[in-house]
């Protein structure tokens, strides 16, 4: 834990703090098969924590590939199936924008 509370994974680019009715999951730069299952487990580990809403904050990613966005699809339906929300939040970067656009993904998961 960082002086304010987050907690950070051993890949820096992902960490999570709680705050109250939500975990909120930060990924920061690019995120790729490298980050994947760092991303994996925060996301499980916030569909544990049983908060209602999980966010997670996309406005510092510069780059996902495929294997993240299947991360994010994965745990969309954990979470719904679960009675627990998702909500992706940016500002997003042109190149998540064309990923989620591209893919048709836009329309599946939920933007705050």
């Amino acid at each position: 834990r960082d002086q304010e509370g987050r907690h950070h994974m051993p890949d820096e680019a992902v960490s999570h703090a709680d705050i109250p009715g939500a975990r909120v999951v930060r990924l920061v730069g690019e995120a790729d098969l490298d980050t994947a299952e760092t991303l994996d487990g925060a996301l499980t580990g916030a569909l544990a924590s049983g908060l209602p809403l999980t966010v997670v904050d996309l406005s510092r990613t510069t780059f996902a590939d495929s294997t993240v966005l299947g991360v994010l699809l994965r745990a969309h339906t954990l979470h719904e199936e679960a009675g627990l929300r998702l909500l992706l939040a940016g500002p997003l970067d042109d190149v998540l924008v064309r990923l989620f656009d591209v893919t048709g993904t836009r329309a599946y998961l939920r933007f705050a």
